[in-house]
């Protein structure tokens, strides 16, 4: 599957805000917000009228950069959201927050979710006791992720664990520090998802 694979200091700069998108570098000095807080490019300073069109493509340019997803795949879960019962831009965030590689991140399993994405692919976690290796996973209330044996003695596992140890878990989940487990207690509700996504203007957008 194709994939972004450019700086993403520069998707931040873009949206004017951190997404934390690499780790705990977004944490420090580094982070390029600090450094340059302007959209990237020649023209990045200069002052733009924003258009209600435009307003509401950022609002869904956000939303997929926070969860790395590219505009096909994104679209596909707008398209299910709408089929599900209830609001659809609550529905959308909840398929999102509900990803395998998002779990494995919200579990303070990987600092990102790029990383948590990549762990995913190199078979460093299990679902339900089984291997699995698809980050696209939809989890569901009850389901068990837990990292792999085979992993549980990796120093990077072991480094990335004790560095996100701090991080609050999501009310609904439930992670075990000590057995490296995590299971999803119930399906996340809006108040529940701390991201700063204005999901109403990505279902006008794509309702226009």
């Amino acid at each position: 599957m194709a994939r972004y694979t450019g700086s993403v200091c520069r998707l931040c700069r873009r949206e004017g805000q951190k997404l934390f998108l690499k780790g705990e570098r977004c944490y420090s000095d580094k982070c390029a917000i600090v450094r340059r807080e302007y959209a990237p490019g020649q023209h990045g300073q200069g002052r733009k009228k924003v258009s209600e069109y435009g307003i509401q493509l950022r609002a869904k340019q956000k939303a997929r950069r926070y969860y790395g997803i590219l505009e096909n795949q994104f679209y596909h879960y707008f398209e299910l959201a709408g089929k599900m019962p209830g609001v659809p831009g609550e529905n959308l965030l909840r398929l999102l927050e509900c990803r395998l590689d998002n779990v494995v991140y919200r579990l303070g399993l990987a600092s990102s979710r790029k990383e948590a994405r990549q762990l995913v692919l190199h078979n460093h976690y299990t679902l339900n006791g089984k291997k699995v290796n698809i980050p696209s996973i939809q989890l569901k209330a009850g389901d068990v992720v837990a990292v792999a044996n085979k992993s549980r003695s990796s120093e990077k596992i072991k480094a990335v664990v004790e560095a996100n140890s701090a991080r609050p878990t999501p009310k609904w989940l439930d992670f075990n520090s000590e057995t490296l487990t995590g299971r999803v207690v119930e399906l996340p509700n809006r108040e529940d998802i701390d991201l700063d996504v204005a999901e109403h203007l990505i279902v006008e957008l794509y309702s226009k």
